[in-house]
């Protein structure tokens, strides 16, 4: 390993090529000069400068060091100053992992925001459900999380709730009742559901199973599918209705899907689920600040909960 003194020693002397003005340059002696070079040599196994009494001059492999020597400084500058605007939070990595965010347009205004306003920010963002997300959370693998609820008991995860929407029911448009505004949960005690699997996200799956069961049935579940996409194509094709978040409604298939609110269910006044922030307290990551104060959300903060 050879230290960058010495090849700002080195870079001294093939600039001035002239050991006594390199020495006054560096603010040292002559001789402790020299035999840095020296030294220097003994690493490389080979000549940097011809020497003689008409002056010094750099061999070509010395000139072919040269370049490696500003190469080397140069980067190490960059490295140190990148280092620096890390530890201002200013620059870095940051992961988001997210269930599909596409008609999100507050988040998806937010996450533009950050990137203008960090543009030395990689920002890398993940789609997963929300059972994946929280264990990425959880090990490191990502630094903020948009999930729909904690599927498990952490006490080193801090949540912040961004957005309640309202769960609506997803019916074939030639369902009979398509043409209600709005539709009795009870009336559905004895059709066809179709559900994400309970592994992809167990706390979003518990509570629209508890919506169900508040008016008074337990839904039959027919078919799962992993994205809601996939969930709302199985709808159009009649495999059944679906509880959905309101976001899906701006969704497709509107000719052959549509969304009707849900009226009150005895515990459930208000159907609706929520959207949360997530993150580790113990990531040190100074980006996850400035991330979550550049929020455009009225956001509030929630323990971690249990299913």
């Amino acid at each position: 390993m050879i230290e960058t003194r010495l090849l700002r020693q080195f870079i001294a002397v093939a600039e001035e090529l002239h050991f006594h003005r390199a020495a006054m340059r560096l603010h040292m002696a002559q001789p402790p000069l020299s035999q840095a070079i020296n030294r220097l040599e003994g690493k490389l196994g080979f000549s940097l400068f011809t020497r003689s009494k008409r002056g010094v001059k750099l061999t070509p492999a010395g000139g072919a060091f040269l370049d490696a020597a500003y190469g080397t400084l140069k980067a190490l500058a960059l490295g140190i100053e990148h280092a620096r605007q890390v530890a201002q939070g200013i620059a870095g990595k940051l992961t988001v992992t997210a269930v599909s965010i596409t008609y999100y347009e507050p988040l998806l205004d937010s996450l533009r925001r950050f990137r203008e306003t960090f543009p030395k920010v990689q920002l890398i963002i993940k789609q997963m459900p929300s059972a994946s997300q929280a264990q990425a959370i959880a090990s490191g693998e990502a630094d903020i999380a948009f999930i729909r609820k904690l599927p498990m008991a952490a006490p080193n995860i801090a949540s912040r709730l961004l957005l309640d929407e309202q769960i609506v029911m997803a019916l074939p448009a030639d369902h009979p009742k398509a043409g209600d505004d709005q539709i009795d949960l009870r009336d559905f005690a004895g059709e066809d559901f179709v559900f994400t699997p309970q592994a992809l996200g167990s706390g979003y799956h518990s509570q629209l199973i508890a919506l169900c069961e508040a008016a008074g049935f337990y839904p039959r579940v027919v078919q799962e599918a992993a994205q809601l996409h996939t969930l709302i194509g199985l709808v159009a094709c009649g495999f059944g209705v679906a509880l959905v978040p309101e976001s899906i409604a701006n969704s497709i298939l509107r000719d052959k899907v549509v969304f009707r609110r849900i009226a009150p269910v005895s515990a459930f006044p208000n159907p609706a689920i929520g959207l949360y922030l997530s993150w580790n307290t113990d990531n040190p990551s100074p980006l996850l600040d400035s991330f979550i104060a550049l929020l455009d959300f009225s956001a509030t903060a929630v323990p971690s909960t249990t299913d």
